[in-house]
């Protein structure tokens, strides 16, 4: 009795003359002058005549016989579920067609929509944008799935012993959007931006070529007098620049406070995690001092932000400390940043507190994975008694009624 299906062997294949041969469940090996291929003929009634059709499925060279069997089930189950192989066949070229156009502007452009609401800002998104239009402008227009590790290289190569840590920061951007043109079928292959066992072959190691950059700081035996002085001054952004130097928190976080992430009676001020850097929400030990700030604020304050922006609802900007500092306080080589290594500083050579509590108080994340595991608290209470030490410390010149001069920074 003949097989109704797995007809053809192997040997059958290899030997079939000119013609159709049949395999059996729609498939068929088609032996012409060209060569031989594989075909599964279906019956089509979708216009309500019934009407042979055929589907290729490849070459013998490309699709052994086995696999073409698996190709024919595959179009049996379509038609089983009334689809039709033959359509989706060319649906599947045009998508691919279409993919081939797609640029990687346009990928960069959705991947920046597709992740923006799990970012801690709008501002994010746009440094992404600027970042990839700035850098990535030569590849911008291209193809996505032309992409090649010559390409990247080419960008990154003029910036990368330079501009170090942007030209990480751009292969990274670049890395990503490539792996989501990846994931959408827009491009196959190896990720030409990926570093480990690609660029890192082609490139210099970052960590060898860049220079740390630290901000410029006030050297913290000066700090009191900087704050005897600062104190003296009732702008809103002179009590801004004076809680960052009493919490030794980021800019970013102390403009953008609002009186509900307070807890004066507590002395606590918890950040949320979308304004933190680590992007973990961070309890800050209000000192004494801290708190009087902040309760003087309070009682003169109409909305729910700390320090309010010009326009309603928004909150102050970085700048305004920063010009605080440098043009009405004349220290034109410091940064607002800096003050978090003066603090630093004090603390490790003026101080006993261990040094995980002194990062902890300066939201640093603890690169050390077994230290992080066992240490699981906040060291809330160590905090408070650091940051209460740190007050006193700056208030020092005040108390005793002499302000040694500020010595300018040495350009």
């Amino acid at each position: 009795m003949v097989r109704a299906v797995n007809r053809l062997s192997d040997m059958a294949v290899k030997n079939a003359g000119p013609g159709m041969h049949a395999d059996g469940g729609g498939l068929y090996l088609a032996v012409k002058r060209g060569g031989k291929s594989w075909i599964f003929r279906y019956s089509d009634t979708s216009n309500g005549k019934r009407r042979l059709r055929d589907c290729g499925l490849g070459s013998v060279v490309a699709v052994p016989l086995k696999e073409a069997r698996r190709l024919a089930a595959d179009c049996r189950l379509m038609l089983a579920e009334d689809r039709d192989p033959l359509a989706e066949k060319q649906a599947r070229k045009d998508a691919l067609a279409a993919a081939i156009r797609v640029t990687f502007a346009e990928c960069a452009e959705r991947y920046i929509a597709a992740h923006k609401a799990s970012w801690r800002n709008e501002k994010h998104g746009q440094q992404w944008q600027n970042t990839l239009d700035k850098y990535a402008a030569p590849i911008m227009p291209l193809p996505v799935a032309s992409i090649e590790t010559t390409h990247v290289v080419g960008l990154l190569e003029p910036i990368w012993t330079t501009k170090t840590e942007t030209a990480t920061r751009v292969r990274q951007r670049i890395e990503a959007v490539l792996d989501w043109a990846t994931a959408r079928n827009y491009r196959t292959g190896d990720n030409p931006a990926r570093l480990k066992g690609n660029l890192d072959k082609l490139l210099p190691r970052a960590a060898k070529v860049a220079k740390v950059k630290h901000h410029p700081a006030m050297p913290y035996a000066q700090v009191p007098a900087f704050m005897a002085e600062l104190r003296k001054r009732e702008s809103a952004s002179a009590k801004a620049l004076e809680l960052i130097i009493l919490t030794a928190a980021r800019a970013s976080e102390a403009v953008g406070a609002h009186w509900s992430e307070i807890d004066l009676d507590g002395a606590v001020w918890t950040v949320p995690g979308e304004r933190m850097k680590a992007g973990r929400p961070h309890r800050v030990a209000l000192s004494p001092a801290a708190v009087d700030l902040l309760r003087e604020l309070e009682s003169t304050s109409t909305t729910d932000a700390v320090f309010p922006g010009i326009r309603k609802g928004s909150t102050m900007t970085i700048a305004a400390p920063l010009r605080m500092l440098q043009r009405e306080m004349k220290q034109t080589g410091l940064t607002v940043h800096g003050f978090r290594s003066s603090f630093r500083d004090w603390a490790a050579e003026q101080t006993a507190y261990q040094r995980e509590v002194i990062e902890s108080a300066l939201a640093h994340a603890n690169n050390d994975k077994t230290e992080a595991a066992y240490l699981r608290s906040d060291v809330l209470a160590k905090r408070a008694r650091l940051m209460a030490d740190w007050a006193r410390f700056l208030a020092e010149p005040a108390q005793g009624g002499a302000v040694v001069p500020l010595q300018r920074m040495a350009r």
